[in-house]
């Protein structure tokens, strides 16, 4: 609490971080809910923070729908990383989902994953 560069600022209101940050919780559950039947999450290069954000904001957006399945996550990364693989690939996908792990260097894994995905809805379109 408090440790961020942010929070040294002495006009920082914390108020409105914290309000900010609810907001942003919020915004991310529900656009996890749209996960549902062949959504895909992607986590790059996030090894502490975002991998338990998305694993609660995934169970919040679970407990106010039906239950997300069916979709893919993936972990890009330049290693393996224990919070990634738990709650990206393996926690959140349990016998729902499909989940990923990726290892190698992120500015040449990234571009490559994205020219992959152009050429396969090229080819799927026409």
């Amino acid at each position: 609490m408090g440790t961020d560069i942010i929070h040294m600022q002495q006009s920082m209101d914390g108020a409105a971080t914290g309000a900010a940050s609810l907001a942003d919780f919020y915004k991310l559950s529900n656009s996890l809910r749209n996960l549902d039947d062949g959504g895909v999450y992607i986590n790059i290069g996030s090894s502490v923070v975002l991998p338990e954000t998305f694993l609660k904001a995934l169970t919040l957006a679970n407990n106010l729908g039906d239950g997300i399945k069916n979709y893919q996550t993936a972990n890009i990364d330049h290693l393996s990383e224990y919070r990634p693989l738990m709650n990206v690939v393996k926690r959140s996908t349990g016998t729902f989902a499909t989940g990923y792990e990726l290892i190698g260097m992120i500015e040449l894994l990234v571009p490559l994953l994205a020219r992959l995905l152009v050429e396969t809805v090229t080819s799927d379109l026409g």
